[in-house]
C-alpha cells in the first residue's frame, strides 16, 4: 500500500516539473506583419467648404389680391402643386353682392342710353326742321352722350367686380412647392398683409448662394490678370453640395455667377451655383454647405486610416530601423478629400509609417513590416 501511494507521489512530481520545464520554454508570440508606407510629398486633391443658402430657381410669395377671411385651404405645406391649381379661398359673399350690383347697373345704364338716343333722334328731326332751337338740340345730344358714357364706367365696373370675385379664389402662379403656410382657415388676409399666405418655390432648379475671398477664387482657378470674368467662371470646378443630414447631393454643381461687388467687411464676394433638383431633394430657404475642389501641389499626405485621434490631437506610428513603433503627433488641414490627410508638419517626407492596425500597436512594439503596394 504504500509503496503504491510512493509510486502515485513520484509520479504526480515528475509531471509537474515536466510541465514546468516546458512552460519555461515558451517563446514570446511572433511580432505582426503590418503594412507600412513611405511618406512621400505630391499633389493632393482637398475641399473648400463654405455654408451656402438654397434658393429656388423661383420663389412666388402668394398673396391675395383682394381682401377677406379665408374660407378653405386646399393644400399643405411640402405639397407639390402645378401652375393655375387652387391653394386657397376667400370670402366671396361680399364680391357676389358686388358682382350682382355692377351687372344691375350696366342695365340700367342701358335703358338709359336707349331712351337718351331715342330722345336725340327725335330731337335732332326737330331741329332739322326748325323747330327747336340749336340749344335745345345739343342738349339732348350731350344727355346721349353723358349716358353712354355712364354705361361705358358701369360696364368697366363690373368687369372689375368680376375680377375681384375671381381673385377669391387664389391659384398658383407656377409650377413648385408649397412653403409654409402663415395663415389658417378665418384669418383676415389681404395684398397688404405683412407675411404672404405661403411661398411657391419652383425647385426644379435650384441655387446655392456662398462666399469666397478673392484670393481663395484665384487659388482655385489660377487666373492670371488679363482673364475676363466670364473666362474666370469657365475654369471655376464643379462644386459638390452637402445637405443639413451630411448626405452629399447627387448631383454636382456649375458655377453661373460671381458677384462683381467685394463685401468691405469681410473681403469676400458672393457666388451662384446651379443645380440640377429634378428629385426635389433640395428644398428652397435651406441650408447645405458647398464644397469646391482644390489641387495643392508638394504636400505631405497620410492616409486616414494610418492616423489615430487621442484627446484631440491626430498621431501617426512612424517605423525606426529596429523595426520597432514610436508614436508622432502630427499636425493636418482641416480640409480633406475623405481618404487622405495633408500633414503641415510632425513629419518628413522619406519617414516611413504604418499604414494600418494602428489602433492595436503601443510604443516601441515590434512588428514586421509588408511594404504597402
Amino acid at each position: 500500500m504504500n509503496k503504491t501511494f510512493t509510486s502515485a507521489l513520484f509520479a504526480v512530481g515528475c509531471a509537474a516539473f515536466l510541465s514546468s520545464c516546458s512552460g519555461n520554454k515558451q517563446q514570446a508570440p511572433a511580432p505582426e506583419q503590418l503594412a507600412v508606407m513611405t511618406v512621400e510629398k505630391g499633389p493632393a486633391n482637398v475641399y473648400i467648404s463654405k455654408p451656402a443658402t438654397v434658393k429656388g430657381d423661383i420663389d412666388t410669395e402668394i398673396r391675395p389680391k383682394v381682401g377677406g377671411f379665408i374660407t378653405e385651404l386646399l393644400v399643405d405645406e411640402g405639397s407639390v402643386v402645378r401652375k393655375g391649381q387652387l391653394l386657397f379661398k376667400i370670402d366671396q359673399v361680399a364680391y357676389q353682392e358686388a358682382v350682382r350690383a355692377a351687372e344691375a347697373s350696366v342695365k340700367a345704364s342701358e335703358a338709359n342710353v336707349a331712351n337718351s338716343k331715342l330722345t336725340f333722334e327725335n330731337k335732332q328731326k326737330l331741329y332739322e326742321k326748325g323747330i327747336i332751337s340749336e340749344s335745345e338740340f345739343l342738349a339732348a345730344q350731350y344727355t346721349y352722350q353723358a349716358q353712354e358714357a355712364a354705361l361705358a364706367q358701369a360696364r368697366a365696373q363690373y368687369v372689375s367686380a368680376k375680377n375681384d370675385l375671381s381673385y377669391t379664389e387664389v391659384t398658383s402662379p407656377t409650377n413648385g412647392v408649397v412653403g409654409a403656410i402663415n395663415y389658417r382657415v378665418g384669418s383676415l388676409v389681404s395684398s397688404t398683409t405683412a407675411q404672404p399666405v405661403t411661398v411657391v418655390s419652383d425647385i426644379s432648379t435650384v441655387y446655392a448662394y456662398f462666399s469666397m475671398t478673392e484670393k481663395e477664387i484665384l487659388e482655385i482657378t489660377s487666373r492670371s490678370g488679363d482673364e475676363s470674368l466670364a473666362e474666370l467662371i469657365k475654369k471655376f470646378p464643379e462644386v459638390t453640395l452637402v445637405m443639413a443630414d451630411g448626405s452629399v447631393f447627387p448631383r454636382t454643381g456649375q458655377l453661373e455667377t460671381i458677384s462683381g461687388v467685394v463685401n468691405q467687411t469681410t473681403g469676400s464676394v458672393t457666388l451662384r451655383a446651379k443645380f440640377d433638383n429634378k428629385d426635389n431633394l433640395l428644398r428652397s430657404g435651406s441650408y447645405a454647405t458647398v464644397r469646391i475642389p482644390e489641387t495643392q501641389n508638394d504636400v505631405l499626405q497620410v492616409p486616414q486610416s494610418a492616423t489615430y485621434e487621442l484627446q484631440d490631437k491626430r498621431f501617426v506610428y512612424t517605423l525606426a530601423a529596429d523595426s520597432t513603433v514610436k508614436s508622432a503627433q502630427i499636425e493636418i488641414l482641416s480640409n480633406s478629400d475623405g481618404k487622405n490627410y495633408i500633414v503641415t508638419s510632425g513629419l518628413e517626407a522619406g519617414q516611413k509609417i504604418v499604414a494600418e492596425g494602428v489602433s492595436r500597436l503601443r510604443d516601441g512594439q515590434k512588428i514586421v513590416p509588408v511594404e504597402k503596394k
